[in-house]
């Protein structure tokens, strides 16, 4: 049953960062495309889809919080059973928290990419100022 709630919230959380990835894939590549070269922002793109799935898939399966399933039984704690209730609750718990992690990522990276703007735009400015 453990290696099925596994599979099932990896499945989810990949999901989750398929949609994702294909939704910001433009916004990205626009903004990599405005700040460095257009040779590289391409790559850059992929690298940024890369880290969507592997930041999301990790925070969607946490493995420390899934390995409270397969502890053995102490007089100070019990398994939880994995009922009807607990999947759902798990899947949405793998939801929630692979759009959190992707959330985080991609707030650090428009952040640096709206300094990285700045200064573009400020180069240019200064550089046209001098014609």
């Amino acid at each position: 049953m453990f290696l099925s709630l596994l599979g099932v919230t990896f499945v989810v959380s990949f999901i989750v960062c398929f949609i994702i990835a294909r939704l910001f894939t433009k916004p990205i590549d626009s903004v990599l495309e405005r700040i460095v070269a257009d040779e590289i922002a391409y790559a850059w793109t992929r690298y940024l889809q890369f880290a969507i799935y592997v930041v999301g898939i990790s925070g969607g399966v946490e493995i420390r919080y899934l390995e409270r399933f397969i502890r053995t039984a102490t007089e100070d704690f019990t398994p939880p059973m994995l009922t009807a209730e607990r999947w759902i609750l798990e899947i949405y718990r793998a939801v929630i928290e692979t759009l959190q992690s992707i959330a985080i990522m991609l707030l650090v990276f428009f952040v640096f990419a709206l300094i990285a703007y700045v200064i573009v735009r400020v180069c240019e400015f200064r550089g046209g100022k001098g014609d």
